[in-house]
């Protein structure tokens, strides 16, 4: 868990950097921005709302993304925007006081949603999923009253990848959080600059810049959240066996849909009409119509509802990704 600290300046600006340190924001710098350009995340003229929770990730976001605007190829501007939950303890003034020192633009959105939750869940039971959903809806409203054409979240790759593992073993369908993404409206643009970025690295990035972490007290007493569990499993993998996070990440990069089993997503039917096709053309033959073998009939070798997906990871997917419809909360 994020610990809280005093309101700093961080030390890269005040303090000459150690030579490790500028070599982590380097390869920093070489991830996000190699991110940024394989997803086409930010284009010229671009005004991106980054969702600043107080967080090491998102001020990692935050903090590289202020770097790379001073050397980037195209103009882009940042407006940073909190939700202020109404979580009990919540400092309020540690982010004003830190983006003011920055001279970061920046707004703060009040909702309580903290008392929606803890009216609507039961005791003991997971918070993420409403808290998510009422916090995306908070966003995306705040996100169209400033006119910004993307919103950046702080996930990281082995949030990706966890919410990969989560969606496996719970729901059954190989599906995880895009770099980037258009939400369900078509009105927002959703980025995740830090999607190639290792957990390790930013958490030596924040005890280095000693960000003023803001701990989540709704979420983060809750130790038994599924994700912590994958958390650990992952990093058991890790230990033992060296880089397997990486190829994890590798393979949602890299998808051969003809080696999977998704009908939909490649056309199994049409293999026949694809080889009676290449079969003509290696012997240099015209093909007829009639000669390509049916692809609309229906053998009926199981029936249709054999294979039901379930639903996405439910938990936590929604705590993880600002997607899907916005639940119909009373936010009075």
């Amino acid at each position: 868990m994020d610990v809280l600290t005093s309101v700093t300046i961080p030390q890269a600006a005040t303090a000459r950097p150690s030579k490790t340190f500028k070599r982590l924001q380097a390869e920093l710098r070489g991830l996000v921005g190699k991110a940024i350009d394989d997803y086409g995340m930010i284009q010229d003229g671009d005004r991106i709302m980054v969702c600043l929770s107080g967080g090491k990730d998102s001020y990692t976001m935050l903090d590289l993304l202020l770097s790379l605007q001073r050397s980037a190829p195209v103009r882009f501007e940042l407006i940073a925007v909190n939700l202020d939950q109404k979580q009990p303890g919540f400092p309020a003034e540690v982010l004003p006081n830190y983006l003011t020192a920055l001279g970061v633009p920046f707004d703060i959105v009040t909702q309580d949603t903290y008392s929606i939750v803890k009216r609507v869940i039961p005791e003991g039971k997971t918070m993420c999923s409403l808290c998510s959903r009422l916090r995306r809806g908070a966003l995306y409203t705040h996100a169209s009253r400033l006119g910004v054409t993307k919103i950046a979240l702080g996930h990281h790759r082995d949030d990706i990848i966890e919410t990969l593992m989560l969606n496996l073993f719970h729901s059954g369908r190989l599906k995880a959080m895009p770099p980037k993404l258009l939400s369900d409206d078509g009105r927002h643009i959703v980025i995740r600059p830090l999607a190639y970025v290792p957990e390790r690295m930013i958490i030596r990035y924040a005890r280095a810049r000693k960000f003023p972490i803001i701990p989540c007290t709704l979420c983060g007493s809750q130790a038994n959240l599924q994700r912590v569990v994958v958390g650990r499993l992952l990093e058991e993998w890790e230990r033992d066996h060296p880089g397997r996070i990486e190829s994890l990440f590798s393979a949602i990069t890299q998808v051969s849909a003809s080696q999977l089993a998704d009908p939909k997503l490649f056309d199994f039917r049409g293999l026949e009409e694809k080889r009676a096709r290449a079969d003509h053309e290696n012997r240099g033959l015209p093909l007829a119509d009639t000669e390509l073998e049916p692809r609309d009939m229906a053998w009926g070798f199981a029936p249709a509802a054999a294979v039901v997906a379930k639903d996405d990871w439910s938990e936590e997917a929604d705590a993880s990704e600002l997607e899907g419809p916005v639940d119909p909360v009373d936010l009075e």
